[in-house]
Order: structure tokens, then C-alpha cells, then sequence
């Protein structure tokens, strides 16, 4: 029994054997070939590392900007297309002639006042447009007509627009202007522009419409640019003032409303 038990041993063990050479030619294939794989990835990766570069960068965040202001009009698009059909809608669906009258009351506000609103940046952007390309021109910088049109969009964007143009501003005087002092007077003479538009002039104007918690204005702005980009920007404090004329109309909200009171 010894004998026979040792010779199936030997039997099983060959058998063995003879099966894992197939399964260690498998391995080292696999191993080789996983090889191979990592070492092409890794050159893909370094050569579309070296291959972008500043142009590359520039035309996709135009193509960026471009596809988010056209989504961006074309919403708006439709929205002015449709008319007052969600304000019917809306009133059709409220079941008291109180909230319907709410309803309508809020909506005429929300017109008034936003229209309002763009009306008076647009006139001051433009007077920031034009100022800016009159302290341009003054400073010795070429293109003021471009400057001036840097300024009047930037503008826009509240509080990171100004942040922006002060550092176009500043580079643009250190490559133009040759004396290391004047090179400074661009930048500082728009900032003492903002100033006076956008600390004084223009809160005067708004302080009977929106008085909005700058610290929300800043969170609406990083919200909204992170959805919809620059135009998100751009909308992000009318959108914040309808919110809060909805919240001061309607008696459960008014709570919130006066949290985003400035």
C-alpha cells in the first residue's frame, strides 16, 4: 500500500507539473503585456503634457465662454419669447383670488425693479467704459477704445470684475508704460474710479431697490460662475434680488428676506 500510494504521489505531482507550465507562460504574457500597456500610457501622458500649451489653453476657455453666453441667450431667449405665459399658468393654478393677486403684484415688482437695475449699470458701466479710456489714453496707453470696453464688461461682475480690471490695469501698465512709477498710475486711476462709481455714486442710485448682503453677493457670484461660467456671473445679482423680493412678499419667507437685507 506504501509503494502504491507513493506512485500516485509521484503520478499527481507530475500531472501538476505538466499544468502549471501553461499557467506560468499566462502569467509572464499578462506581465508583459501590462507592461507595454503602462509604459504607452505613460508616454501618451507625456506628450500631451508637453503639447499643451498657452494658445491651447486661451481657445478652450474662449470655446468655454462662447458655448456658455450662447446657452445663455438662448435661455433668455425663450424666456422673453414665452411672455407672461408662466404668470397665467401660474395664476390659473392658485386656488385663491389673494395669492393670485400676490402672484401678479410680485411678478410687476420683479419687472420694475430689475429693469431698473440694468438700466442704471448699464448707464454707469458705460460712464466707467468711457472714463476708463479717457485715463488710458491720459497714461499713454495704445487702444484706449479697447480698455474702455475691458472696463465697461468687467464692470458688470460685481466686486470680481473691479478685482480683475485692477490686474489687466496694472499688467498692461508695466508693459506699456516705460517708467517703473507711471507704469502703476493706470491701474490706480481706474481703481479710484471704481470707487467712486461702485462705493458711492451707484449705491445711491440702488439703495431704494436692493440692499443685498455683500457677503451673499460674493457666494451668489462663486455659486453661479461655477454653473453657468461668466454670463452665471453676470446674472448672479439680479437673480439674488428676485429672490429676495419673493421672500419680502411672501409672509414665510420674509424671515429669509430680511437675513439678505444689507
Amino acid at each position: 500500500m506504501g509503494a502504491e500510494a507513493a506512485l500516485r504521489y509521484s503520478q499527481v505531482a507530475g500531472a501538476l507539473t505538466l499544468l502549471s507550465r501553461p499557467l506560468t507562460a499566462v502569467e509572464k504574457f499578462a506581465d508583459q503585456a501590462q507592461g507595454l500597456t503602462q509604459e504607452d500610457q505613460s508616454k501618451a501622458v507625456a506628450v500631451a503634457v508637453q503639447g499643451s500649451g498657452l494658445s491651447d489653453r486661451l481657445l478652450t476657455g474662449t470655446r468655454s465662454l462662447a458655448s456658455g453666453f450662447l446657452e445663455t441667450v438662448l435661455i433668455l431667449f425663450f424666456l422673453l419669447a414665452s411672455g407672461d405665459t408662466f404668470l397665467r399658468r401660474l395664476v390659473e393654478i392658485l386656488p385663491r383670488f389673494k395669492n393670485k393677486r400676490q402672484a401678479v403684484e410680485i411678478f410687476q415688482q420683479i419687472e420694475r425693479d430689475v429693469a431698473a437695475y440694468l438700466f442704471t449699470i448699464t448707464i454707469m458701466n458705460l460712464v466707467v467704459g468711457v472714463a476708463t479710456g479717457a485715463v488710458m489714453a491720459f497714461c499713454g496707453v495704445g487702444d484706449p477704445l479697447l480698455w474702455g470696453t475691458v472696463a465697461f464688461l468687467l464692470n458688470y461682475i460685481p466686486i470680481l470684475g473691479p478685482m480683475i480690471g485692477v490686474v489687466v490695469f496694472l499688467l498692461v501698465g508695466l508693459l506699456s508704460v516705460e517708467t517703473l512709477w507711471l507704469a502703476f498710475l493706470p491701474a490706480g486711476l481706474y481703481l479710484a474710479i471704481h470707487l467712486v462709481e461702485g462705493e458711492t455714486v451707484t449705491p445711491m442710485l440702488l439703495a431704494r431697490r436692493f440692499t443685498v448682503n455683500p457677503v451673499l453677493v460674493i457666494l451668489a457670484l462663486v455659486f453661479w460662475y461655477w454653473m453657468w461660467g461668466v454670463p452665471g456671473a453676470i446674472l448672479a445679482t439680479p437673480m439674488l434680488a428676485i429672490t429676495k423680493i419673493i421672500c419680502d412678499r411672501i409672509r414665510p419667507l420674509t424671515a429669509f428676506g430680511h437675513f439678505m437685507e444689507g
